[in-house]
């Protein structure tokens, strides 16, 4: 065997087990699709103020990891300057009782060819259980915006809808039993 070969083989099998561990790990998850219209404190008319995002992610038990596209604003914008921004978004569920739970959210991500092109966010919420599918979400926090030049800020308050394919079976780290 020449020494390329070994390489190849070694390469292969560690894509193999590499594909192995993901399936694995997907299969003990739940992928869900959500739509998050909100409203930021920032100056301008109300379609400047608004954005919408799109999250798709996988959800284990307490803790999701999604994958969020979106625009910080639905304004018209200066030709060299967009809002559209793509963002990680982990996902904890702190607290729950009965179809309620308290989850927090912390993100980055990029705006693209934005000045202010770094985007973090810090998110708290009410999420409503109304079926094991259906989720319901009131949310509000903070994103920063960051660039090589400035920086802001902005608050915001959002309701959001996730549709799990599989039927949730999520919980939280502290679970409210009663006696």
């Amino acid at each position: 065997m020449s020494y390329f070969s070994e390489i190849n083989c070694y390469i292969m099998k560690l894509l193999l087990c590499i594909l192995l561990v993901l399936t694995n790990f997907i299969s003990y998850s739940q992928t869900y699709i959500s739509l998050a219209p909100s409203f930021t404190n920032t100056p301008g008319t109300i379609p400047e103020k608004s954005n919408v995002a799109l999250e798709l992610g996988q959800q284990w038990d307490v803790f999701s990891m999604g994958l969020d596209v979106g625009k910080t604003t639905l304004g018209k914008m200066p030709h060299s300057d967009t809002s559209f921004y793509l963002e990680l978004r982990p996902n904890l569920n702190v607290f729950q009782q009965g179809k309620f739970t308290n989850t927090f959210t912390a993100g980055i991500g990029c705006i693209f060819n934005a000045k202010e092109y770094l985007i973090t966010e810090l998110t708290n919420g009410i999420e409503y259980s109304y079926s094991t599918k259906l989720h319901f979400n009131v949310f509000f926090g903070q994103y920063f915006y960051s660039g090589k030049a400035s920086a802001s800020d902005a608050t915001f308050f959002g309701v959001s809808a996730a549709f799990y394919f599989k039927e949730t079976m999520v919980g939280s780290l502290i679970k409210h039993v009663v006696k």
